[in-house]
C-alpha cells in the first residue's frame, strides 16, 4: 500500500495554519491541483463529509471523504467513503514548535484497486501523490501567511 509522509515548519502560529488547514473551501485558490472542495455534510464541528476533486498526473480524481477533527489536538484524520480511489485515508497534524512556528504534517495511505497493474501504477501514483501533498502544505502555508 502506497504511502506519502510528508511534514514542513512554517514561520506561523499553530492557531494561524490551523485556521488555514480546516478550511478545505479555500483549498482551489492556493492550490494549483485541487479542481473543487465542498463541504457536503457537517454532524458536528468535529466531524464533516467532504467532496474533492483534484488533478492528479492529468486526470480528475473524485472521491468523498469523512473528517475528524480534533481542534484542540490540532489533527484531522480523513477517510474515503466513496470514490475513485480503492481505498484512501490520511491525517493532517500541526505542532506548535514556537510562538511563531508550526511544524504541519500530512500523510496519505492510498490503494488504486487495480491488483493486477498495482506493481506498475502504485509508484506512479505515490509520486503524484507527494507532488500533490507537497503543493498543499505550501498552499496551507501561503494561506496562512496571507492571514
Amino acid at each position: 500500500m502506497p504511502e506519502v509522509d510528508l511534514e514542513r515548519e512554517v514561520r506561523a502560529p499553530v492557531d494561524q495554519l490551523w485556521a488555514a488547514v480546516i478550511d478545505v473551501e479555500r483549498y482551489p485558490d492556493s492550490m494549483e491541483n485541487v479542481r473543487s472542495v465542498q463541504i457536503v455534510g457537517e454532524d458536528s464541528p468535529e466531524r464533516r463529509r467532504i467532496a474533492w476533486a483534484v488533478t492528479l498526473k492529468g486526470s480528475v480524481l473524485e472521491w468523498e471523504e469523512d473528517e475528524r477533527i480534533d481542534h484542540q489536538a490540532h489533527t484531522v484524520e480523513f477517510r474515503q467513503l466513496s470514490g475513485d480511489m480503492e481505498w484512501l485515508e490520511g491525517a493532517w497534524r500541526l505542532v506548535a514548535t514556537g510562538p511563531d512556528t508550526t511544524r504541519v504534517s500530512l500523510k496519505v495511505s492510498f490503494e488504486i484497486g487495480i491488483p493486477m497493474l498495482a506493481e506498475m501504477l502504485n509508484p506512479v501514483a505515490e509520486r503524484s501523490f507527494h507532488e500533490n501533498c507537497a503543493e498543499m502544505l505550501r498552499g496551507v502555508e501561503r494561506e496562512a501567511l496571507a492571514a
